[in-house]
């Protein structure tokens, strides 16, 4: 049976357990990052797997910080894709924690 971390916080700790990878929110703006995280891993780089998924807790705690989709909306949105709104009965991401999510975003450029 092969297990995937279904949360972007922990792919490394699933990992350390004999998971093989990530099902990810995260990879939807930043593919190529959450791809190093587990190749790394995989390829036996388990310190840097580790400082790539601990740079990335900021952002992923962000893109958490309301009910899914509504961050990552609007970080694809910020990030240059026109995805809009969602649709109800979600609304938009709060204003505060859209400067989160942008800063968080830019943080890891």
């Amino acid at each position: 049976m092969h297990i995937y971390s279904g949360n972007d916080d922990q792919i490394v700790p699933i990992m350390s357990l004999g998971g093989i990878g990530v099902i990810s929110v995260l990879s939807n703006i930043l593919p190529e990052y959450t791809h190093n995280i587990v190749y790394e891993y995989l390829n036996g780089n388990v310190d840097n797997s580790k400082v790539l998924q601990l740079k990335a807790i900021p952002l992923i705690k962000a893109l958490f910080s309301e009910v899914n989709p509504i961050p990552i909306k609007e970080a694809l949105n910020i990030i240059g894709f026109d995805c809009g709104n969602p649709r109800l009965p979600l609304i938009k991401i709060s204003e505060n924690k859209k400067m989160i999510l942008e800063k968080e975003i830019k943080n890891m450029k």
